[in-house]
């Protein structure tokens, strides 16, 4: 791995595709000229996040028109993108599309969808089921959205699947701008859970949230990237659209799981054999907890 990315750090239009589609377009195209090799997309990006019952209208199915003029544009730089996705059996999910070579390479279906607070995902969106690995020719990237960076189950999977990069799309809100300490506290919660995310999983960490406002919510921005070791390599400043260019390596990965060999010491079979006899144990107060 030795790749150049670019986080685009953009403010969607709510429910405005063809709006949202030309933007990609362009950061795209802007991105292959500077030479990128990956460009990351916010989650939700070609429409926006408090869709409701917008949901269903602007749904995309892999093989719509807007999809495959984003997947052409990959034929020069790879690109995550975030849209809501209509499966072939009806069913609509939190999606972040992997494109490369002029083909979609995979796709991400939010697992942790949020039905707390002011968000409610679950209302119109089905979970997805799955965490799977995105063989590129840039490396192994794991995809998560948002919520999904907040469960250790996603992150534990792509450790143990040995990615080198971890995606984190997001539409996370900006919040506890009263709280102490500089920024908001969201900012600073998020801070804490990538730099984690990437010391224990000893992976690069790319996370690209978005920015403006919908509902009266203001998004946080903050887009970053964090090497193997937990340290912030780079961040976007404040609540403005704009990208964030910065490279990931392989010589770093393996500096970094030399130093401390966390993969080589794991064993995930003894996670295995615990959740199964717990699951599957005679105390039913012991299945609940």
């Amino acid at each position: 791995m030795d790749c150049r990315v670019v986080l685009a750090q953009t403010n969607p239009a709510l429910g405005d595709v063809r709006r949202n589609l030309a933007d990609h377009e362009r950061r795209i195209a802007a991105a292959a000229e500077s030479g990128a090799d990956l460009v990351v997309f916010p989650e939700l990006s070609l429409t926006g996040y408090f869709l409701k019952d917008q949901s269903a209208e602007v749904a995309l199915t892999l093989d719509a028109p807007e999809i495959e003029r984003l997947a052409r544009l990959s034929e020069r730089v790879s690109v995550a993108v975030g849209f809501v996705e209509r499966a072939p059996d009806g069913r609509l999910y939190n999606a972040l599309a992997f494109l490369e070579d002029g083909r979609v390479l995979g796709v991400h279906r939010k697992v942790h969808l949020v039905g707390y607070g002011m968000f409610e995902e679950v209302r119109d969106l089905a979970p997805g089921e799955a965490f799977d690995p995105i063989e590129s020719k840039h490396g192994r990237f794991g995809l998560l959205l948002c919520e999904d960076a907040w469960h250790m189950g996603g992150p534990y999977l792509h450790f143990v699947a040995h990615v080198d990069a971890i995606v984190v799309a997001s539409a996370g809100p900006a919040r506890g701008a009263e709280a102490p300490g500089p920024g908001f506290a969201s900012g600073r919660a998020w801070e804490t859970l990538l730099a984690a995310t990437a010391t224990m999983t000893q992976s690069w960490v790319l996370y690209a949230n978005r920015v403006g406002f919908e509902d009266g919510i203001a998004f946080g921005g903050g887009s970053s990237v964090h090497d193997p070791f937990g340290a912030r390599v780079a961040q976007l400043e404040g609540l403005d659209a704009g990208e964030l260019t910065a490279r990931i390596d392989t010589r770093t990965l393996h500096r970094a799981r030399v130093q401390t060999p966390l993969r080589r010491d794991e064993k995930p079979w003894l996670l295995l054999r615990e959740l199964h006899r717990r699951e599957l144990g005679a105390d039913p107060d012991e299945r609940e907890t």
